[in-house]
């Protein structure tokens, strides 16, 4: 049985913004099922966002593919909650206000003017990234 996204106990009003290598049009439903960026690329049950653009830019930088990273204001149409992967593992709490959720992100506009991390900043995150690969470590999907 799929189990249901809980409704978030903090109510985030956003907005939301997610970061990703597609190109995408206003209007577009972003849906979970696609190849996961992390790990070993196993089809993810969620589709992600954030309220913080330093997250979505994250996104943007560590997505697989190639080509330029985009970053997305995107409107939850259902229910979502934290993002397991980030929140009291990683970082007490939420401060990348960072979710997940098993219903549509609708794109609602473009942040065209994003500034990328230093490129020693994301070599770094992309190295770590590696050695959790190595190390077996998978994003939560549950």
């Amino acid at each position: 049985m799929e189990s249901k996204p809980r409704a978030n106990a903090v109510r985030d009003s956003g907005p939301f913004y997610h970061g990703t290598k597609v190109e995408l049009a206003l209007g577009h439903l972003l849906r979970p099922g696609y190849r996961s960026n992390f790990g070993t690329g196993m089809e993810a049950n969620y589709i992600y966002m954030a309220a913080t653009l330093d997250a979505a830019i994250w996104g943007a930088e560590l997505a697989v593919g190639e080509g330029t990273g985009h970053i997305y204001q995107v409107e939850p149409t259902g229910p979502f909650e934290d993002d397991p992967n980030l929140t009291d593992k990683e970082f007490p709490g939420n401060p990348t206000r960072s979710y997940r959720t098993r219903q549509p992100l609708r794109v609602v506009g473009e942040i065209p003017d994003w500034e990328p991390h230093a490129p020693e900043v994301l070599e770094a995150m992309r190295n770590r990234l590696e050695e959790l690969r190595r190390l077996g470590v998978e994003a939560v999907n549950d």
